[in-house]
This record gives C-alpha cells, structure tokens and sequence, in this order.
C-alpha cells in the first residue's frame, strides 16, 4: 500500500491494517535528518560506525545486533495522531526527544559493534550486562552515581541502561557534562566513557552482522493487535480507592445547584490534570489516565459530589493523583502514604 491508499483513512479502517502493509520506510519520512545528525554527532569524537535505522514496533537495539530500530508512528503524521489518539503521547515526537532516544539507543549498537560489555573495566563500571532486567526498580532521585538523561533515572534500572545513559549524556553537542557533573560519583563513569570512546576512534565496527527483515518480522500484525499488546502491557492492576480519601477531597450528598458530580468535574478537568501529574511524575500519561478512570469510576459508585468553584480543588486532587504514581514507582504499587 501507498500512503494515499491509507493516510485519509477512519481509526476504524486504519487499524485493520497491518503495520507491514503501510509500507513505511524512514526515506522521505522527515527523520532522515535527524538521522545523519546522530552520524554527525559521532563523527564529530572520531567516531566511524554509524548504526544502521530501520522502521520497528518501538525503539529498541535487538540483544546483540548494532542497529537502532526507530517506532514505525514516527514515520509519517498519520499514524502519530493515531498514536496519540490511542497511548495519548507520541515518544520521541519532537526532535530534542528524538536524539535524546538516539543517542541512547546508539549506546546500545556501540556496546553490541564492539563487545564493550565483555571489558572487565566496563563490568567494574556499569556492573554485568547479563543481570536481568527487573519489572520494577527502584530509582535514588538524588543518588550522584548516575546521570540524568531520560525520564524515570532510567540510568538506575540496569547496567546496560546505566552505560546508554551515561554515552548519551556524553555525546551531547555543547553538553558540559564535565561542568555538570563535576560533584558526581557518576563524572568517573562519563570519564570512562570519555577514555573508551577516544579508544575507539577510526576503528570500525568489530560485530556487524548483516541485517535481515524475517528475523525482525515485528510489523506482521494488525494495528488494532498492537495497540490491543501496548496497552496491556503499559496497564497494570489498579486498586480501589481509599474512599474516606475521596470522601475528603469531594463532598457525599444530593446534587444541589451549586455541585456538581465528582466524575463530571473530574472528566472536565482531565487535561489540565495529566498535565499535572506527567510534569511532576514522568509517569506515562496512558498509565496516569486509567488511574484517573479508575477514580471517575469510584466517585460515582459513593455519589460523591464537588463544588467547581472551587480554585483549589485541581490542586489537592493533582496532589493526591501524584502520591500515588510516586508511590507506584518506588514500589510497584498505587498505595498512599500514612
């Protein structure tokens, strides 16, 4: 298929597609520059391998192979507004987000092209790369041993994040990372990085496997399948409320002309509340609205009731909203705090 056979098609008919017809491709997608600007980038440290792009499901480097797959949704404005429509952000839509996630995603090829994992120096760095990759972290917000680089101190959740993490702040253009993190424990690290790179420069790619479309067949299902998995996995089991919790942010009784219903007011004020609560959280705005659903659910279950002139009111509820995604990634679980 053409674009012009799907690009002006209904959600409905769109999503009955499969990702594979669309026929996307990163030529004339208006990434292409971004693209070169990573080679740039690497070129700029003396850097020759320059990590091959292809269209996939999400960003990821396979275990393995040096090559950076770039989520098919970015590929033309079509499918970033179903994007939208169905997870509510768009990862990687603007471009400062595009190269933070290529940069960190060419760490991953550079460890895979030049078994850098395998170095008994990166192992006392980074850790072991075999750990396995836990459900659940739990992130030190002002822990100084790693950087800061995408959301969630993603730095902290693995050894192999720790180093893409640590590359990616390294190789930022005009980054004084050495200014930055001059008090750090995580400056030894970029230091490191620092060293290894420059030991790397001119020298091309020592595993560079040829890449083949059957082995990465992630596009072979429908559109509506793969946002049916996405959200699956992006949903987790959401607790009932603590009612005498919404029972002080909201008022119990019969509807007067001067409340409303919590749900209503609570649906009304949705956007300005993910807002809220993504700034504060980082927390992955489709999570963030189904716990809001969840609480729209329960306000109508006990009848509770809201005055909307109320100034305040987006405030507490926002507060309370942010307790208990904080309190979900530090533990894995929505609970509040006593």
């Amino acid at each position: 298929m053409e674009p012009t056979d799907w690009v002006n098609l209904g959600d409905a008919e769109l999503m009955e597609k499969k990702i594979s017809q669309l026929r996307l491709t990163l030529e004339g997608s208006g990434l292409l520059p971004m693209v070169q600007q990573l080679y740039d980038e690497l070129s700029a440290k003396g850097l020759v391998f320059h990590p091959p792009c292809h269209v996939g499901d999400e960003w990821f480097v396979p275990v393995g192979i040096p090559a950076i797959f770039i989520p098919f949704f970015l590929v033309h404005e079509r499918l970033r507004r179903l994007e939208r429509q169905q997870m509510l952000e768009v990862e990687g839509e603007t471009a400062e987000w595009f190269m933070k996630l290529m940069r960190h995603e060419a760490a991953h090829a550079y460890s895979y092209a030049y078994r850098l994992y395998k170095k008994r120096r990166w192992q006392q760095t980074f850790g072991l790369a075999s750990t396995e990759e836990a459900q659940f972290y739990r992130p030190r917000p002002y822990s100084r041993s790693y950087v800061v680089h995408l959301d969630d101190w993603y730095a902290q959740s693995h050894p192999d994040e720790d180093f893409a993490e640590t590359f990616a702040v390294w190789l930022t253009p005009g980054l004084d990372w050495r200014g930055r993190f001059h008090d750090w424990k995580a400056l030894q690290k970029l230091e490191y990085v620092d060293e290894l790179m420059k030991s790397l420069a001119g020298r091309p790619a020592l595993h560079q496997p040829p890449y083949r479309v059957a082995d990465y067949d992630c596009l072979n299902i429908k559109l509506k399948t793969y946002y049916r998995q996405k959200r699956k996995l992006y949903e987790e089991t959401y607790p009932d409320f603590y009612d005498n919790d919404l029972r002080q942010l909201f008022a119990a009784g019969p509807e007067t002309p001067g409340r409303i219903k919590a749900s209503a007011y609570l649906r009304q004020h949705r956007p300005d509340l993910l807002d809220a609560v993504d700034r504060w959280t980082n927390e992955r705005r489709y999570r963030v609205n189904k716990l809001l659903n969840r609480m729209i659910e329960r306000c109508d279950e006990l009848d509770l009731l809201v005055d909307p002139a109320d100034a305040a009111r987006n405030l507490h509820v926002a507060s309370y909203l942010t307790t208990l995604v904080m309190n979900y990634l530090f533990t894995g679980k929505f609970k509040r705090t006593k």
